[in-house]
């Protein structure tokens, strides 16, 4: 594990780089949950997430003649935000390489924080190609890597999160639950409290579509995975590191995995009830409370919000994603009779009072009794889909199914 000495020289090492956040106490989860749980805010940190607590006490680390050679690192956004405002405020040159699929907002952050200090290079799709080249130009001109996850500096520096959680919590944690990518930040908040609070049961959460600290775990060995779902970013690693795997496996009580769907949810439901605006990686733990609900009630629960850095351009994806984990939204590959009135009788005699057509593609062929039409329906309550079944079956409606479909999925948002 990461020392305690290491961590609280970290601290010392961020005052006046970090901000310390705020440990909240939230009614409408501590509500719906039966139990006391408190929001770690690492999105209002001044690069809306934890990544600057590691990233500066690495490069404040590095000597003189280090920082002359310059930095590299490689990052799906939030570290590469770290990165660039480290550079500027220890005058440090950087190469910051990010994958292509990286939203434009955190892009842009980057350009910001890092100005002039900064060159960014946006290669391949995920941020293991991102990572491969950003090792290669590290080794063609002798820059220092800045690890986003794996460094003992790096782990530290992500500890000094636990350092607060302790300091501000009343009482005791009986649960932490910590998001995992590569497991930076679990490693060196696990490393705190497992000498400080040891009774605390510690949960690290990751994505479904991108388990690999869990799959690791399992195996008692680092698994790569052969793909990933890119879309919880900020947590969408194919690999964890040697050091962050070696940690996590002596401090975490456990691994539970959430859903995509059910991460976009969260995040329309924080920002509905407490205006709280969190990207997809900064959801999960609190996603994660689904999971565990029967053991924690009556608890003390402190989930980590590691970031905040959304782009608004990703809300309709959000929004489509929820509805369809929630049961709400649902696609057809319909047949239609190729002769009038045929789709006036399906919202008549088939469509329920509630139930809305939010998307429609038909295109009529001439030579055929009838033609598919992909249709897609939200409803007001998941309940309402037998009966909607149901109905369809009764009139005879030839139909299949298509919202579990990752291509229709695609080609809609």
């Amino acid at each position: 594990m990461i020392s305690l000495e290491d961590v609280q020289k970290a601290r010392v090492r961020l005052n006046g780089v970090a901000t310390k956040t705020p440990l909240v106490y939230n009614a409408f989860l501590s509500e719906k949950y039966e139990c006391k749980v408190f929001l770690k805010r690492e999105d209002l940190q001044v690069v809306r997430s934890y990544k600057i607590r590691g990233a500066y006490n690495k490069m404040a680390r590095l000597s003189k003649e280090q920082s002359d050679k310059g930095i590299v690192c490689a990052s799906a956004g939030n570290h590469a935000q770290g990165v660039a405002l480290a550079c500027m405020m220890l005058g440090i040159e950087g190469n910051i390489f990010m994958p292509l699929t990286t939203p434009k907002q955190k892009v842009g952050k980057v350009e910001r924080f890092g100005g002039k200090r900064v060159k960014i290079h946006l290669i391949g799709d995920t941020f293991d190609d991102s990572y491969q080249e950003a090792l290669q130009f590290e080794k063609e001109t002798g820059a220092n890597f800045i690890h986003p996850f794996n460094d003992p500096c790096t782990i530290a520096g992500q500890g000094t999160v636990g350092l607060e959680i302790l300091d501000d919590l009343q009482g005791k944690a009986d649960y932490l639950l910590l998001g995992i990518g590569g497991g930076g930040l679990a490693s060196g908040v696990g490393s705190v409290f497992n000498i400080l609070s040891p009774e605390t049961r510690l949960i690290g959460v990751e994505p479904s579509g991108a388990a690999a600290m869990h799959q690791s775990l399992n195996k008692d060995k680092i698994i790569t995975l052969p793909e990933i779902d890119p879309f919880v970013d900020g947590a969408a690693v194919k690999s964890v590191g040697e050091n962050t795997f070696r940690i996590c496996k002596e401090v975490l009580d456990k691994i539970v995995l959430v859903p995509e769907g059910r991460v976009c949810t969260t995040i329309l439901t924080l920002y509905n009830e407490d205006a709280i605006v969190v990207e997809p990686a900064g959801a999960l733990t609190v996603s994660a409370l689904e999971n565990v609900k029967e053991e924690i009630k009556g608890k003390t629960v402190v989930c980590v919000i590691s970031g905040g850095n959304n782009d608004i351009t990703r809300m309709e994806e959000i929004k489509e994603r929820s509805l369809l984990e929630e049961g709400l939204k649902h696609y057809f590959v319909i047949s239609f009779p190729q002769r009038a009135g045929a789709l006036k009788e399906f919202v008549n005699d088939v469509l329920g009072e509630r139930d809305d057509i939010t998307f429609f593609q038909y295109v009529k062929k001439n030579s055929r009794e009838s033609g598919p039409a992909l249709v897609g329906i939200e409803l007001k309550d998941r309940n309402d889909y037998a009966p909607l079944i149901e109905r369809m079956e009764k009139a005879g409606i030839s139909y299949s199914t298509r919202q579990d479909n990752q291509d229709v999925f695609d080609f809609l948002v």
